[in-house]
């Protein structure tokens, strides 16, 4: 009666690891978020990125699970990656942004509010910290301009934390 079986235990298993996987993420990614004072708004996007990257290989797995012939799979996943790959080169400015937002929430310890300057021989880049979000970093200067960078360029010139921004007592 039940021909699939096998395929629908190991599904139901996959959801659940994958929810539970998921569950995790989140908690580790709040409390990283939290010890460091990270925005939430910075949070989703790591978040959305995260969820990105476990969807897709559930999605793999799932195929595999329901019979996928291995050699038209893989030919499928090269053929979206090949599509994917001539899409970010084409755009290259993008993927490498947000790989600079990735690297900015994780290992970098300037905060909205913070004044800083992004170095650079040729221009003064100097104020308060606006926003930062998957692609760029938005500062308000001493005299009122709001200038937006994209991350890659902050992550190659550098930033200079030049004043904290003050804790809500």
């Amino acid at each position: 009666m039940f021909n699939h079986q096998k395929e629908i235990l190991f599904t139901v298993v996959l959801v659940i690891t994958m929810t539970g996987i998921i569950i995790l993420t989140k908690r580790a990614l709040r409390r990283f978020s939290f010890i460091r004072s990270i925005e939430i708004n910075r949070r989703k996007i790591i978040l959305n990125l995260s969820y990105l990257f476990i969807y897709g290989i559930a999605i793999s797995i799932l195929a595999v699970i329901w019979g996928v012939d291995y050699r038209q799979f893989i030919v499928f996943i090269s053929s979206v990656l090949a599509v994917l790959g001539i899409g970010f080169f084409a755009q290259w400015s993008l993927l490498s942004s947000l790989t600079a937002s990735v690297i900015l929430f994780f290992s970098h310890p300037v905060r909205i509010g913070d004044k800083i300057r992004v170095l650079d021989k040729d221009f003064d880049w100097t104020g308060e910290l606006v926003d930062i979000t998957g692609f760029y970093l938005f500062i308000r200067t001493d005299d009122g301009k709001n200038i937006t960078l994209p991350n890659s360029l902050v992550i190659q010139k550098g930033i200079e934390i030049v004043e904290r921004k003050k804790d809500k007592e």
